[in-house]
């Protein structure tokens, strides 16, 4: 009995060890996850403003450009798939990838060939484990991304769009990130950059009661357009890779805290179970003196006799 005793505190201490441990990883979470909200709030009216500066641009012109122009006949797209470097963080990899793989199903069976960039460890190692091709992979900095990270990730991006399909452009250009809706809900979704639906900009505008500006060119339309192409794409990751931060540690976070609060159940068992085994030691015990004692007065009575 004593040698399970000893194997029950031998497990309460371990674990109590371990709650330390995902204790700490949750504050962690919690702090960062303040932050990355922070610049998510930061970064997202300037994103949308520039979405609707293209979009008066291109609505306000008739020049074929990248940025607003869809081809006749698409025939090749980038998919821009955003996880995470590290684990510990629940669902949260494996809903984006699922999300990027339906929209490659998706994209396939509309006749397109796809072409999938991946920014984060985790996603590099599920397609790498599954021999995928990969276009490009960035990694190193999902935690806390910065504006020159959105620049690199666009940088390709960029470039495919602006060849042509025989020369290994790209028609179409989408993003599956993770939203960050609050510290309970983040969703995975995607979106497609390029080109840009206008009237759908337009509409959301219009139901919000918002007016698109109106602008004079100068040097021309076409100019402007190639101006706010890098700029758009660049400040749409940008947000996207923030987005995708905070939502990562936010699953973070919940994740320790569910750890945590198993980590303590199973402690109150383990005593539990560590004070049955003390008490049928002392039990034992007891048993083993009364025994004894009884044993030695029948034999000293028969000694007397």
């Amino acid at each position: 009995m004593g040698a399970q005793l000893r194997v029950y505190k031998r497990r309460i201490r371990s674990v109590t060890a371990t709650k330390k441990i995902t204790k700490a990883m949750e504050m962690i979470a919690a702090s960062r996850v303040v932050k990355a909200q922070r610049k998510v709030a930061a970064s997202t009216p300037y994103a949308r403003e520039l979405t609707r500066a293209v979009t008066a641009v291109g609505t306000g012109s008739n020049t074929k450009h990248p940025l607003t122009t869809e081809a006749d006949n698409p025939t090749r797209a980038a998919v821009l798939l955003l996880t995470s470097d590290r684990g510990l963080a629940g669902a949260f990899n494996a809903n984006a990838i699922k999300a990027a793989e339906q929209l490659t199903e998706r994209l396939e069976r509309e006749g397109k060939q796809v072409d999938t960039y991946i920014v984060g460890r985790r996603g590099v190692a599920h397609y790498n484990f599954r021999e995928r091709t990969i276009a490009e992979t960035f990694t190193g900095f999902t935690d806390e991304p910065s504006y020159a990270d959105a620049k690199k990730v666009a940088a390709p991006l960029i470039e495919a769009i602006q060849s042509e399909t025989a020369d290994g452009g790209v028609d179409e250009l989408h993003i599956v990130y993770t939203e960050f809706v609050s510290m309970m809900t983040q969703t995975a979704v995607d979106s497609r950059l390029l080109p840009l639906r206008l009237e759908e900009v337009a509409e959301e505008s219009a139901t919000k009661g918002e007016i698109l500006p109106l602008y004079d060119f100068e040097p021309s339309a076409e100019d402007v357009l190639d101006a706010l192409l890098p700029r758009y794409v660049e400040s749409r990751i940008y947000n996207a890779l923030l987005q995708s931060a905070a939502s990562k540690h936010a699953a973070t976070r919940r994740a320790m805290k569910s750890a945590t609060d198993n980590a303590g159940e199973l402690i109150n068992t383990l005593s539990r179970l560590a004070n049955a085994a003390r008490q049928a030691e002392i039990t034992q015990e007891i048993s083993e003196i009364v025994g004894g004692a009884s044993a030695l007065a029948d034999a000293t009575a028969g000694s007397d006799n």
